[in-house]
């Protein structure tokens, strides 16, 4: 194992960070500190121990967007398609990322989730999920209604469907322990390193970034909500844009700590990308209410009202955000109105906990999700990756991506090892 080291330095005013050894040249490049680009870099390492590998991060932490700015649900693959990446990587990602936690140390709790339905036609939609999930071989138990309130007192339904596989982890809190891993075995991790060219030639990629050069025989990008940014940086003709969704949450007061005891979700509609809004035990012990699905007016800035105008003035240009919208009008404006409104919002929840009031709606900090959008107005539900001889763009990876971190790593880093000894 490689001696680690950590070197804080400031470069034109930037905050520079390298975890590991510091190396300009190295076999593989990762481009993203995410759970999903940290477990990229993990698996590559254990592919091809004492690899060199650096791992570029734009922010001046780790993790510090979609990994951290979500539910903490460790997913159990029921709604997705059996041929889809999502349902293969969902499945075994739920099962790694609880193993990886037992391994390492890392509190996860698996309290499950119901699945509440409160009209006959959300009945219907239960059924057929309930068949998905023996298609899955997922463990599920349908619930009547007494059953359902003798379980949860204070939620409201026709039916249910148990999960119980489903947990909740601090997604943070893998993605730390990645990162530890990575430098232990010799990787080297700089934050504060947004990446500004990407040059591929025959027999090497070169990245820029305002804090340096750096060279490798393979990249992979991770990079989230500018996944579509890198790729045409480095010269990919790609069709899609990213669409920031923003996903606003409450959190219910201290005495209301015990309010539920599983995860409570609706049932999806599954014309929408979106699971809709649903109440979620935390590792810290709260609750939390959400998300809604709102057009973000940044990718990256999370208090209520940012607006980053080039991030809004790339997608009005886009020819596939006016079809989107104009083919989900109705729920555009409900989702508009559930965030301007409390108690609009606050009904979402009410269908199936009746009790809650705007006093139990506590500020909670929102999320961004990326959406990737075609050109014709096609919504991107599965993952989606562009390759060249030595690049692997990821750009497209939606929820579950952080349930499915170590699987979808494991198959990128078996694209990346294929690529370089091809």
């Amino acid at each position: 194992m490689l001696q680690n080291h950590r070197n804080k330095q400031n470069l034109g005013g930037q905050r520079l960070i390298r975890w590991g050894r510091t190396v300009d040249q190295a076999d593989y490049c990762i481009i993203g500190g995410g759970i999903v680009g940290l477990a990229t870099a993990y698996q590559l390492l254990l592919k091809e121990p004492g690899a060199s590998l650096i791992l570029l991060e734009a922010a001046d932490t780790l993790a510090s967007h979609q990994t951290a700015h979500n539910s903490g649900v460790i997913h159990s693959g029921i709604y997705y398609a059996p041929d889809s990446l999502k349902a293969r990587f969902s499945k075994a990602g739920a099962q790694q990322t609880k193993e990886f936690c037992r391994e390492h140390g890392i509190p996860f709790q698996e309290p499950g989730k119901l699945l509440v339905a409160t009209t006959p036609p959300e009945q219907e939609r239960l059924g057929r999920l309930e068949q998905r999930a023996g298609i899955h071989g997922l463990a599920c138990e349908r619930l009547d209604q007494p059953e359902l309130s003798e379980r949860e007192p204070n939620v409201s339904g026709l039916t249910a469907l148990l999960i119980p596989s489903t947990g909740i982890v601090d997604y943070t809190a893998v993605a730390r322990k990645l990162a530890e891993l990575i430098t232990g075995e010799g990787g080297q991790v700089i934050t504060g390193a947004r990446v500004t060219s990407i040059a591929e030639h025959a027999d090497r990629v070169e990245v820029g970034t305002a804090a340096g050069r750096y060279s490798c025989g393979q990249l992979v990008a991770c990079a989230g909500l500018q996944s579509d940014r890198l790729a045409e940086l480095a010269g990919l003709d790609i069709d899609v844009q990213i669409i920031p969704f923003r996903g606003e949450y409450f959190e219910l007061p201290a005495d209301k700590s015990g309010y539920v005891r599983h995860l409570i979700y609706p049932v999806p509609d599954p014309a929408l990308p979106f699971l809709g809004v649903h109440l979620t035990p935390t590792m810290a012990g709260t609750i939390t209410m959400g998300p809604n699905a709102v057009l973000g007016l940044s990718r990256e800035r999370y208090p209520k009202f940012s607006v980053d105008l080039r991030d809004v003035g790339r997608y009005l240009k886009f020819p596939g955000l006016w079809r989107v919208a104009r083919a989900n009008a109705a729920t555009a404006v409900r989702e508009v109105r559930n965030s301007l409104l409390k108690g609009s919002y606050l009904q979402e929840c009410r269908k199936y906990a009746p009790d809650l009031t705007k006093a139990d709606l506590l500020p909670h900090e929102a999320g961004i999700r990326a959406q990737a959008v075609r050109r014709d107005g096609t919504l991107i539900h599965d993952f989606l990756l562009s390759e060249t001889a030595r690049m692997i763009h990821v750009l497209n990876a939606p929820s579950p991506a952080a349930t499915a971190a170590l699987p979808i790593g494991e198959y990128l880093a078996s694209k990346a090892v294929r690529l370089r000894t091809a």
